[in-house]
């Protein structure tokens, strides 16, 4: 008969760090970006033998860019794990994007032994509190045994209702601690977000109002986007026959070039409208607030969000649909399956459209038809549009870059553009641009920045290349933040706005051992972008163009 001790010592025990690693892949976390260090190194061992993959990034911001578009790709969180103190600063900036663009991520912060808080131990901080401004839910995680508890907490935050970003900290007695495999109860596996539905009162109220507009425009957001509503939502546009307009990472969701599409006349459709369906989207800055004199001082408002909270900002919702998009947009169908209405194929609205597109249409054309050397954004536009393959997956950043290639690369799939969105924030690209490869990598994927873009997170090319991920960067150099100089005099301070003209940016991912391209011609672009796309392998084509290259004339700008 073994005794007390033998049984002891033959126990099974386990640590924190696997029990952390093995909670959050039972949550249904399979990528971890991040950067390691004291004291996370286990935590990322045990996640790679738990199953989970691993990508080691070069920057927290750039891991933590990653993390949330990897969770918005795949329609639930992800983790990124980076060391303590400076290392959960630094991600600080993903938590803040990803909470205003409403896309899940768990962060988990190393942090030093519970017993020597207030020490002033190694890289000691206050986490918690410095991340809770940035997110859902932020706690620290205190003992062993309720590593699975937390987990499933941060996780389903993240995920549940309107999608953000949530904080764990980890100190190091906590990850290295050790706890009898008998006495840790792992939490409950979170199922998909439950599925709400409008009222029919709202849903009826909703179709009423756009049967008395004359001028009704639709707005699909990336709410649509996330929710998987597609399908629903091509079936409502196809069968009422409303022109639509698609946000920034909407677009894809209604493809890009379909026949009821107002995107090349967005500026005259906000402001005539005098109804606007806005679904999955928000009035914020992007669509200027929903005000006069982008739109229609009268513009009567359907709006269809997760969140009630959302509803009648800035302009006052006449009816509101609270619930999941895929959900209320079948709601809205089956409705019109019982009750048929579609807007008229003529009207004076449909006409005005017209015209203003085909008056943007020649305007955009004479631009991009233009063989000046150094090029003008149209003209390089027009071929990187006809290269890039109809399902891969745009990353676009960059001030003219990223606000005109809205205009000019179309997306025809949903969740296949990804940019600065709701908090306008630069530097996303590379992180971005390495998570779609990884969790989407049947896609091709293609960055198209601008110079000062591409300068924030460019060591990221190291991270491409050492994965071997067969991403395409398009770097669009105009020697400047918004715009450079072409011969500014020596014997006057450069510009704050000014970067180096003469920068060969393709050389970073010639050194890394991915290919390069430089062109200055117009003539080259196109033969040098297909030699890029076809490579399979990691490149950069380094596009030069004129340093005060612009948009072609707006009526208002762009804050207005």
């Amino acid at each position: 008969m073994a005794s007390f001790n033998e049984e002891i010592i033959n126990m099974a025990t386990t640590n924190g760090a696997t029990l952390i690693a093995r909670s959050l892949k039972q949550q249904g976390v399979d990528y971890m970006f991040g950067i390691v260090g004291f004291p996370v190194v286990p935590i990322a061992i045990a996640a790679q033998n738990e199953g989970i993959t691993f990508i080691g990034m070069r920057n927290e911001q750039a891991a933590s860019y990653a993390t949330q578009a990897a969770g918005y790709l795949l329609g639930r969180p992800q983790a990124c794990l980076v060391v303590s103190g400076p290392g959960v600063i630094h991600a600080l900036s993903g938590l803040a994007n990803a909470q205003q663009n409403n896309w899940p991520m768990v962060l988990l912060g190393g942090a030093n032994r519970l017993d020597q808080n207030g020490m002033g131990a190694f890289q000691e901080e206050r986490q918690v509190l410095a991340t809770t401004p940035f997110t859902k839910y932020s706690h620290v995680v205190e003992r062993v045994d309720r590593i699975p508890f937390y987990v499933e907490q941060a996780v389903r935050t993240a995920w549940y209702g309107r999608p953000g970003a949530t904080y764990l900290d980890l100190p190091d007695d906590v990850i290295l601690g050790e706890i009898d495999e008998g006495q840790v109860h792992m939490a409950a596996t979170i199922p998909p977000p439950p599925v709400s539905q409008a009222s029919d009162v709202d849903v009826q109220s909703a179709l009423a109002a756009l049967r008395t507009a004359e001028r009704p425009l639709v707005i699909v957001g990336k709410g649509m986007a996330w929710s998987r509503a597609e399908a629903e939502v091509r079936a409502f546009i196809d069968t009422t026959g409303l022109p639509f307009l698609n946000s920034p990472m909407g677009k894809g969701v209604m493809s890009d070039d379909h026949p009821l599409t107002v995107g090349a006349a967005r500026s005259h459709a906000l402001k005539e409208a005098d109804l606007i369906m806005v679904l999955g989207a928000r009035l914020n800055w992007i669509m200027h607030f929903g005000k006069a004199p982008r739109f229609n001082p009268g513009v009567r408002v359907i709006q269809l969000d997760i969140s009630a909270e959302q509803l009648s900002t800035n302009v006052p919702t006449e009816v509101g649909l609270v619930g999941d998009g895929k959900a209320v947009m079948a709601q809205l169908n089956k409705a019109l399956a019982a009750d048929a209405w579609s807007y008229p194929a003529d009207t004076p609205w449909r006409q005005s459209i017209a015209a203003k597109i085909e008056s943007n249409r020649v305007s955009m054309e004479t631009m991009a038809a233009d063989d000046t050397a150094p090029m003008n954004y149209y003209r390089a536009f027009r071929d990187i549009k006809e290269a890039i393959p109809r399902n891969a997956i745009i990353v676009s950043e960059g001030a003219n870059t990223m606000d005109i290639g809205r205009t000019q690369l179309n997306n025809a799939e949903p969740r296949t553009r990804l940019d600065a969105g709701s908090y306008g924030t630069m530097g996303v690209g590379f992180g971005f641009a390495v998570a779609a490869a990884v969790v989407q990598h049947e896609r091709p994927v293609v960055s198209v920045s601008g110079d000062s873009a591409f300068g924030f997170s460019g060591m990221e090319l190291e991270t491409i290349c050492r994965y071997d991920l067969p991403i395409t960067t398009i770097v669009l150099n105009n020697g400047g933040i918004g715009g450079g100089f072409e011969n500014w005099p020596a014997d006057r301070p450069l510009p704050p706005s000014s970067l180096s003209r003469t920068a060969r940016y393709e050389k970073v991912i010639e050194a890394f051992g991915g290919q390069g391209y430089y062109v200055e011609d117009p003539a080259d672009l196109r033969p040098t972008l297909d030699k890029a796309l076809s490579s399979g392998k990691p490149s950069v084509v380094h596009v030069l163009i004129a340093a005060r290259a612009d948009r072609k004339p707006q009526e208002f700008s762009w804050k207005t």
